[in-house]
């Protein structure tokens, strides 16, 4: 592909469900495109109200432990092929596309390739979770900062540093860690957390879905809460969410069910995407 010439690829954050979300520059430039590769966790709002009606859309989700999951070096390669056929190429991601999307690996699969693109960001999950429930990040005398971490597997996070997270002087915000959540608890009251500092776990922030579960350090094991939290879900620790009962200013969804449809459901994805790789791509 040394004499290829490619269109412009688009790094676009989503927001983190709700349409409403989405910013203005990231609604023009999918109203133009030609093509858009998006996550699982993209309202279907956002690609019914503001994509190109005739773009060619390509569903490209990942799922923990989902078999349905999209590779990613597919994602990269699809990225790469649309962009030597298409002069306008997004790749649409929820949240923002700085936190845990995996855009470093596309935006080496772009720079490797000399195909030009933009990044533009989009409303993280930390921050939609926070304004969902009324729960400022920092505050006097409850956080001087956040961390922003995923905890998924007992190496996840360096021993030495789980005392200083321990400390709570910061809130903690836990990204793809809702199913670990026993092992992490107990990681932060091993190593000398208070065990009443409060928690949320906010599942599919911002969207109708929206469901919050209050618990303590201490109380969680013992606490009512469902089998599985919905995904995504986003959990956040510290001195400020005791503040969730005071601010909030919307209640639970009346029934918990998903509002991004799990990859389950959806068997027929990676057909789809090796016909439309057929049919409307070819490498140079």
């Amino acid at each position: 592909m040394a004499n290829q010439q490619f269109g412009k690829v688009y790094f676009i954050g989503a927001g983190p469900g709700d349409p409403g979300l989405l910013t203005i520059k990231a609604a023009r430039i999918l109203s133009k495109a030609e093509v858009v590769i998006t996550d699982r966790l993209v309202s279907e709002e956002i690609i019914k109200e503001y994509v190109n009606p005739n773009a060619i859309i390509i569903p490209v989700g990942k799922q923990g432990r989902s078999n349905a999951s999209t590779p990613q070096y597919k994602i990269n390669d699809l990225i790469v092929e649309f962009a030597s056929t298409y002069s306008s190429v997004v790749r649409l991601k929820g949240g923002d596309v700085a936190f845990y999307s995996n855009v470093l690996d596309e935006l080496i699969a772009v720079n490797e390739n000399k195909i030009p693109y933009e990044i533009i960001p989009g409303i993280t999950a930390a921050s939609g979770a926070s304004a969902a429930t009324g729960v400022p990040l920092t505050g006097r005398g409850l956080a001087t900062g956040i961390r922003i971490l995923t905890y998924y597997q007992d190496t996840a996070i360096a021993d030495d540093a789980w005392k200083q997270l321990a400390s709570f002087e910061d809130t903690l915000v836990f990204y793809m860690t809702g199913n670990a959540l026993s092992q992490l608890v107990n990681k932060l009251l091993q190593h000398g957390a208070d065990a009443t500092i409060p928690f949320l776990v906010i599942e599919q922030a911002t969207t109708p879905q929206q469901f919050v579960y209050d618990f303590t350090l201490e109380n969680f094991e013992k606490a009512d809460k469902p089998e599985a939290f919905i995904s995504p879900s986003i959990v956040v620790m510290g001195k400020v969410t005791a503040l969730y009962k005071q601010f909030k200013w919307q209640e639970n969804s009346a029934e918990r069910k998903h509002y991004f449809k799990p990859l389950k459901d959806n068997p027929e994805l990676i057909s789809l995407i090796n016909h439309i790789q057929e049919t409307h791509v070819s490498r140079a």
